[in-house]
């Protein structure tokens, strides 16, 4: 996949308002840590994420994605008119159907002959909305697109800390450890062909995918039939063989990566990664020989929120000049499945 015509005209974003510390997750799981023996403090040793934030309870995903939206449109002036593509890409969606894109394009007042729909990938649905955006802008049958995404922690967290004081287990706080990580945030990224405004803008140049779906099994969030009739939701995920897999397999992405964008490792300027945790960050980094200064990262103060979690973290770098004019920036996405996309981007 490579580009000539793609620009990210801007990126938006919300956070979500209530900040929760991992203290007070593991306060709530007391009777089970002391039943297991577990010493408080291991949330945060384990992953590095002291805090991350939820939307209060009910907020409706839209409404993060419209609030994001709204602010890369105002910052750019660019009209719901020129809009030929809006992609809503959470992994957390307000219905079966319709399409959650449909209520956020109606809040925006876009609609006629705009493509309005979901894409879902795990937490690479960004990265994949935005190569659809991409296609769409090189092949020149749209000027502009948007993709935005919304995604809820709170919900899954406390079923899963409810079933966890219940089951009492180490083998299920172990599958559990990872939706602790859960944080919530919405962003909406704008790509244009680049004609609305004579301003430098950062350029997308390509990217790469790799995929192992031989792994589909070991993150698994849905509903399950509770033997009574209806559903319940549950997560599970096995931490060790994710982080394992999932560095092979941006091992061998980023080998395919650099020289299809034309770098060599030493030239990239600065890498923003999907914000896991301080264990998957370090596993990376040194597999792919990629120097830690270079890495910038969110994790710490909002944990993992999927698919918004690398490109507001992008947004937040660009905001503080992180990311410079000129610079060679890489955005390494992986999500379960198990499927990885990384992306070139001049800034």
């Amino acid at each position: 996949m490579r580009y000539r015509k793609v620009t990210i005209e801007a990126m938006g974003y919300e956070l979500a308002p209530v900040v929760v510390t991992s203290t007070e997750l593991e306060a709530r799981l007391e009777p089970l840590y002391r039943y297991l023996r577990i010493a408080p403090g291991q949330l945060q040793a384990l992953t590095g994420i002291r805090e991350r934030r939820w939307w209060e309870p009910g907020y409706p995903l839209s409404h993060g994605a419209i609030a994001a939206a709204r602010k890369v449109l105002l910052a750019t002036g660019i009209s719901p008119e020129d809009i030929g593509a809006l992609i809503y890409t959470g992994v957390c969606r307000e219905q079966f159907e319709p399409a959650t894109a449909c209520r956020v394009a109606a809040k925006l007042g876009i609609g006629g002959q705009t493509a309005v729909f979901d894409l879902s990938n795990a937490c690479l649905g960004v990265l994949n909305g935005i190569l659809d955006v991409a296609n769409r802008i090189e092949l020149g049958q749209i000027r502009a697109g948007l993709v935005v995404s919304c995604e809820s922690a709170r919900e899954i967290n406390d079923i899963m800390i409810a079933r966890m004081l219940e089951e009492r287990t180490m083998q299920h706080f172990a599958a559990s450890l990872a939706t602790l990580t859960g944080g919530s945030g919405a962003v909406a990224i704008l790509l244009t062909d680049g004609s609305f405004s004579d301003s430098a803008r950062p350029k997308l140049l390509g990217g790469v995918t790799q995929t192992a779906p031989e792994h589909h099994r070991l993150c698994l969030w849905g509903i399950t039939p509770d033997g009574k009739g209806g559903y319940v939701q549950s997560m599970s995920t096995d931490g060790v063989n994710v982080m394992n897999y999932g560095v092979e397999l941006g091992r061998r992405t980023w080998d395919a990566f650099l020289p299809h964008v034309g770098w060599r490792s030493e030239e990239v300027d600065q890498v923003i990664c999907h914000q896991v945790g301080s264990a998957h960050q370090s596993a990376i980094l040194k597999t792919l020989e990629i120097r830690p200064e270079i890495d910038f990262t969110t994790y710490e103060y909002l944990g993992n929120m999927g698919t918004v979690s690398l490109p507001l973290t992008a947004a937040i770098a660009a905001e503080r000049d992180i990311l410079e004019t000129g610079d060679k920036v890489a955005f390494l996405g992986i999500g379960s499945g198990l499927n990885c996309l990384m992306l070139g981007v001049e800034w």
